[in-house]
């Protein structure tokens, strides 16, 4: 593959040209929200779009700019978190696909950074595919069990991972300069009973912002996480063009 068509570093005659061959669109979807001393705010939106910058090199396809702002009412009592509304993450999805069938563009997978952009993105998805543009969603596929591979330490909950050596190590690896490993500090905070089953701000139990032990986490680790993820997202992808060619697709094509 030539690699991706980023559309922030071309033209409209490139994205044309990409067009007439035939191509996809990759699209991260993250959040402005805390992530501890140690990390940015815009974690989510780093990692999503530095996975999906590799997604798109491996099918090239058309990298589109993130989407920076994501559903993250949950931790809005930290400062400097900034959430938008499930609709209004929704609306302005389906509109970029809308924008992308006027374009022709075959179709679009969504790389997601954020657990609480996944409703939204899967209605927007469902709208889209509607609409005539198939849509695939990714978040992270196999992370759980990479991470149970690669890390050293134990999640705060069980698929659970924010402002730890998961995402610390992702972020060494895509962005070392944004990270201050010297503020970086544990901590399991003791989960409400009824976590997950009502809405709840995360400060109500946490003090830092961070979800386990970042300590341990190195670029390499996180270089070995991305990878994992992208192979497993480019087998999916996969597995979504044959489905979408007419082939039959077996289970052991969509791991």
């Amino acid at each position: 593959m030539a690699g991706a068509i980023d559309m922030s570093r071309v033209s409209w005659p490139d994205v044309a040209e990409a067009l007439e061959r035939g191509v996809i669109a990759v699209l991260a979807v993250g959040a402005v929200e805390q992530h501890g001393a140690h990390l940015p705010l815009t974690t989510d939106a780093d990692l999503a779009h530095g996975v999906a910058r590799r997604i798109a090199d491996g099918l090239g396809a058309l990298l589109l700019p993130p989407v920076a702002y994501g559903d993250a009412w949950n931790n809005e009592a930290f400062p400097g978190t900034l959430s938008i509304s499930p609709e209004t993450l929704r609306a302005v999805l389906e509109d970029i696909g809308r924008g992308l069938i006027r374009m022709n563009v075959e179709a679009l997978v969504l790389v997601n950074g954020h657990f609480g952009n996944r409703e939204p993105i899967a209605l927007a998805a469902r709208t889209l595919t509607g609409q005539g543009l198939p849509v695939l969603h990714l978040d992270y596929p196999r992370l759980e069990a990479l991470a149970v591979q690669i890390c050293e330490s134990e999640p705060a909950g069980s698929g659970f991972y924010h402002a730890d050596e998961v995402e610390t190590a992702m972020m060494l690896a895509l962005r070392p300069q944004a990270v201050d490993m010297s503020r970086a500090a544990a901590e399991y905070p003791e989960f409400p009973v009824t976590f997950g089953h009502e809405p709840m701000q995360l400060r109500e139990f946490n003090t830092t912002g961070v979800f386990g032990d970042p300590r341990p986490a190195t670029a390499g680790k996180g270089e070995a996480l991305i990878a994992g993820i992208v192979e497993a997202s480019l087998q999916l992808v996969e597995a979504f063009r044959l489905r979408h060619k007419g082939h039959e697709v077996t289970d052991g094509n969509a791991q």
